[in-house]
Order: structure tokens, then C-alpha cells, then sequence
């Protein structure tokens, strides 16, 4: 049997949909331990999704798990105690992985809550705004803030749309929209294009555009999702977004750029129409599903297939990890949740964590869940806004 069939079947079990014969395969199949382990890490895999994106039940679980036992039973009476045996040997896996699994976030659901009474909270919609006269004004929910070429209403800001026939002005002037961490915000600018920005992210920008002319941003710094509208309908003014030592060209077009201070690379991923990312002497254009890192330290431009949905489910309020080490991992929570992070153990940066979470689960949520799948091997302490791993 291969590896994908093999992969089917297990996803068919956990999803309850595995008739007999399947099971009578999986029986058979985990009878190597290298499939063994194979089924072990989709449970585990299985486990993350349920227990965050949903409340998952374990008792309920298993009685549905029981009950689809004893449907089979019914339905193949003639062969029912072998089939019974096959089904329990998987049962009896499936079981005790989700009992180690439960029992150690058990374990630490006390502990955990006795140094959390002031949880870190997770990120919401807030900015600073600085106008072109470098006053300063904070964006969050309920706070509204009009003048005559803005609308906010606290959790997003609109720029009034340009006026084609408008003649140009003397002076572009810039507004900085600045991100902090624990924060997320999202801006029309004046040309319609629409900018997602991610915590900890400052994007610059002109307040209105020069008619006709290249259309320029700027990433200070941070994170941000690009819908720039097309060239067509701006009299063919290209798109520049500029980050650090990294220029990107666009013509129309969807895509992520990923920029933070502190970091040796900047990526970018498109995910629909073309750009052209330059940096130095070189320039690599972009297809849909590719990502280009630029590495600050030898100048260098590599490009790679990506799965663009999982560097873009931040958007959708989903932490994607896969297989992303708990160092990397940690920077990303850090930033949400407004926490410093501090490794006890250096080797502990190394752990691979695969999931998907909802970015609104409380940060006590999140380190039950990655202390568990550690089997042990790690532990959690937060200390006011500082989380401790050991």
C-alpha cells in the first residue's frame, strides 16, 4: 500500500468515515512501526486542529468512535470478533494518544492559570496614526476620527478616493500608520488599494497620490498584505513598495511582504498577478504560489514554492505552524499577545510544532496546547508579560 492510501485511510479513521475493510488494512498496515509512527502524528496533528479551532470532547469522541464499532459489528456479524480485535488494536493507539496527550494539558491547566490571573490578551484592532504635521492619533474600537480626506472608525481607516480630473499638487505628504504588538489594523489608501498590517508593522504612505505618477509606499518595518489596485485605472502608474534595502514593482496585484526588524530576510509571496522584487544587482520576478527571501546579510535573492494560504491565515485571524521551530514560532505569539519570551533550555528552540490556531485564543490556550504535544519535553511559566520556557 503507499504512503498516500496509507494517509487516507488513517484521515478516514480519525474522521470516522473508515468502513471495515479499511480498518482491517490499517490493522495490518501498522503492523510497521514506521507506519505506526506515521499514525501517531496525524492523531496528534488531528488533536491540535480539534482542540483549537473547536471545544473538543474527549468522552464524546470516544462514545462515537464505540458506537461506529458497533455499527460495523452489526453489519459483518460473520466476521464480528475479528473485526472487533482489529478495531480495538487501533482504538487502544488512538486512545492512548489522547490520553497522554489530554492528561499532560491536564496537568498543566492549574498550574498554568496560577501564574496567569493577568492573562496576556490576545491582539485587537489599534493603531497610531501620524499626520503629515506629526500629530499623533490612536485608532481603536469606539474611538472614531474623521477630517475631510479621512474616515476611521477606530478598527480600520478609509482615505478619500482620488479625483482623476484633479490637477496635481504642489507636495505629496506622507502619513505613518503604525502598528503595535498585541495590535492589527487595515487602511484603504487613496488609489483603492487595500493594506492589512500585522502587529508590530509601521507602513508609510502618501496621504494622496500624484496623479499619473509612480504610486510609492514604504514598509518601515513589520508585516502587511497588499491589494494594490491595477495600473489601468490610475492612467498606468506603477506600484512601488519599498522595505529596507528591497523594492517590489507591481502592476495589480495580491501579496505578502514580511519585513521585521530584527530578522536576516525579508519575504515576499504572491498570491495573484506578478511582481518583480529587486534588491542590489538582483531582481527575481514572481508567479503565484512563489515567495522570494532576500537574505540581509549576503544580499541574495532565492525564490520558492510556498502553500500561500498558510503564510496569509493571519488575515483570517489563523496562526499557521508547520513544522516551524518554537523559536520562530515563539517571535510570532510574542508579538501577538504583547510578551516577552525568555528560552530557559537553548535546545528547547529547536521543537517543531505543527497546527493551526485561532489568533483569538487567550495565550494560556496556546501553551497548554503546545506543552502537551511536547510529551514532556517542555514547560510554560508566564510572569506578568513575560513567558518562561523550560
Amino acid at each position: 500500500m503507499s504512503q498516500p492510501e496509507i494517509d487516507t485511510i488513517i484521515v478516514k479513521f480519525l474522521n470516522r468515515e473508515a468502513d471495515i475493510h479499511e480498518l482491517e488494512s490499517l490493522d495490518s498496515t501498522l503492523k510497521n512501526k514506521r507506519n505506526i509512527q506515521v499514525f501517531q502524528n496525524l492523531v496528534k496533528t488531528y488533536y491540535i486542529t480539534e482542540r483549537c479551532m473547536h471545544n473538543y470532547d474527549v468522552d464524546k469522541a470516544k462514545k462515537l468512535i464505540k458506537n461506529r464499532l458497533k455499527v460495523s459489528k452489526r453489519q459483518k456479524r460473520l466476521n464480528a470478533i475479528k473485526k472487533i480485535s482489529i478495531a480495538a488494536s487501533v482504538l487502544i493507539l488512538l486512545g492512548t494518544s489522547f490520553f497522554v496527550i489530554w492528561n499532560q494539558s491536564e496537568l498543566t491547566i492549574e498550574t498554568t492559570e496560577k501564574v496567569t490571573e493577568h492573562q496576556l490578551k490576545s491582539g485587537a484592532n489599534k493603531a497610531v496614526l501620524t499626520l503629515e504635521d506629526g500629530n499623533q492619533i490612536a485608532l481603536e474600537k469606539g474611538k472614531d476620527f474623521t477630517t475631510n480626506k479621512i474616515q476611521s472608525n477606530g478598527e480600520e481607516i478609509v482615505y478619500k478616493t482620488e479625483d482623476k480630473d484633479e490637477s496635481l499638487v504642489k507636495e505629496t505628504l506622507y502619513n505613518y500608520l503604525t502598528i503595535p504588538r498585541g495590535g492589527q489594523f487595515f487602511v484603504q489608501l487613496s488609489d483603492g488599494s487595500k493594506v492589512w498590517l500585522n502587529s508590530d508593522t509601521k507602513l508609510k504612505y502618501p496621504v494622496k497620490f500624484q496623479v499619473g505618477q509612480t504610486r510609492e509606499v514604504e514598509l518601515v518595518y513589520g508585516e502587511a498584505y497588499f491589494e494594490v489596485s491595477p495600473h489601468s485605472e490610475h492612467q498606468g502608474a506603477k506600484f512601488l513598495v519599498l522595505s529596507k534595502s528591497q523594492k517590489i514593482e507591481v502592476l495589480g496585484t495580491k501579496f505578502n511582504l514580511k519585513a521585521y526588524d530584527g530578522e536576516n530576510s525579508i519575504s515576499t509571496t504572491l498570491v495573484e498577478g506578478k511582481v518583480n522584487v529587486s534588491a542590489g544587482n538582483s531582481s527575481k520576478i514572481l508567479i503565484p504560489n512563489q515567495q522570494s527571501r532576500f537574505s540581509l546579510n549576503t544580499d541574495s535573492i532565492q525564490v520558492v514554492d510556498v502553500d500561500v494560504s498558510e503564510e496569509i491565515s493571519w488575515i483570517d485571524g489563523i496562526f499557521t505552524f508547520n513544522e516551524m521551530p518554537l523559536d520562530e514560532m515563539m517571535r510570532v505569539l510574542s508579538r501577538w499577545y504583547d510578551a516577552e519570551v525568555f528560552f530557559k533550555t537553548m535546545e528547547h528552540k529547536s521543537f517543531v510544532f505543527t497546527g493551526k490556531l485561532e489568533r483569538t485564543k487567550s495565550v494560556r490556550e496556546i501553551l497548554e496546547l503546545i506543552e502537551a504535544t511536547s510529551e514532556g519535553q517542555i514547560s510554560f511559566e508566564v510572569k506578568n508579560k513575560t513567558i518562561i520556557i523550560e
